[in-house]
Parts: structure tokens; C-alpha cells; sequence
């Protein structure tokens, strides 16, 4: 064999390898395990997040009481739109065993104390610092806003800014009877 023919031997060694790791990859890529999406109906995945005073928030603890969770981030103009109206809605509903919590999205505690201390906002306020909680409710966009029944399990998903009579009539749909 002369120079020329190994040299081609080599190289087409070197693409059917090339060619077997692009394949395999394409493969290993379209079968992989995805993150499952949230359905109406499933339960909520629980979930552990301190709020801005350092209280921790478990999701099975509000077992009984319907969720208005929220996720939000301080650079999303509608989330700054909703939130006031979400925390009167809040104080309306609270003693009727609805309980609001807003999940941030990965920003820093100063950056998000400062913007809640500047909308005078009063329900609880957690930082997913891992974005653990948006990656199990397969979150996106913002704001997302998950209903939760009393019995812990989704029951609307809204995408989007609300009106204030949204976040009442939702509200009233996971109150407990």
C-alpha cells in the first residue's frame, strides 16, 4: 500500500467515526429523559424555599388551603403590573384559606427585597435560587401564575399578566369549600 491509499484509509477511518459520534449524539439527544410537563389535574411537585425573612415555605404545608403560586422576575414589566393587584387579592382572600406565594426566579436578595420593599407588597416572597422550582413546574414565560386546589393538585395554568378580576375569580376557584 503506498502512501496515498493510507492516507485515504486513515481518513476514512477518521469520518465513519466522526459520523458514528454525530449519530450517536443525535441519538442520545432525542431519547434522553425531559423534564415532564405540568398537566392540569397532576399533583403539584413539592418544594422547599425561604422567604425574604428567612421563613421556610413547603408547598405540603399549605395541604388543605388553596395556592396561588406565582413566578415572577424584578425585570418583567407585567409582573411589576400584576403584583399589586395580586397582593390586595391576597389580604382579601388569606382568612378564606387561600394562600398567595411568589416564587423570583433566581435574582439576588437585595435586588428582589428592593423592589418588593418599592411595591409595598405583603404575601410571602421566595428567591428559587437553583430555578429547581421553575425546572419542576417547567416554567416559562413570565410571569406564570399555577393554581393549586386545596388537594394539592394543578388546577389552571395562566401565562401572562392578569387583571385584577382574574386574580379574584381565581382565587375564588381554589378556595376551599
Amino acid at each position: 500500500m503506498d502512501k496515498k491509499q493510507k492516507r485515504s484509509l486513515t481518513r476514512g477511518i477518521i469520518l465513519v467515526v466522526l459520523a458514528a459520534a454525530i449519530a450517536y449524539t443525535v441519538f442520545a439527544t432525542a431519547t434522553k429523559d425531559k423534564v415532564k410537563v405540568l398537566k392540569v389535574g397532576a399533583t403539584a411537585p413539592d418544594f422547599e424555599l425561604v422567604d425574604l425573612n428567612g421563613e421556610t415555605h413547603r408547598l405540603s404545608d399549605y395541604k388543605g388551603q388553596g395556592v396561588f403560586l406565582n413566578f415572577w422576575g424584578t425585570w418583567c414589566e407585567p409582573c411589576k403590573k400584576e403584583m399589586p393587584a395580586m397582593d390586595r387579592q391576597y389580604t382579601a382572600f388569606k382568612n378564606q384559606g387561600v394562600q398567595t406565594l411568589a416564587i423570583n426566579i433566581a435574582q439576588s436578595d437585595f435586588e428582589v427585597q428592593k423592589y418588593i420593599k418599592n411595591l409595598g407588597v405583603s404575601f410571602p416572597v421566595v428567591i428559587d435560587k437553583t430555578k429547581s422550582v421553575m425546572t419542576a413546574y417547567n416554567i416559562y414565560p413570565l410571569p406564570t401564575t399555577i393554581l393549586i386546589s386545596p388537594e394539592g393538585k394543578v388546577q389552571k395554568i395562566i401565562t401572562g399578566e392578569m387583571t385584577e378580576g382574574q386574580i379574584a375569580s381565581y382565587m375564588e376557584s381554589i378556595k376551599p369549600e
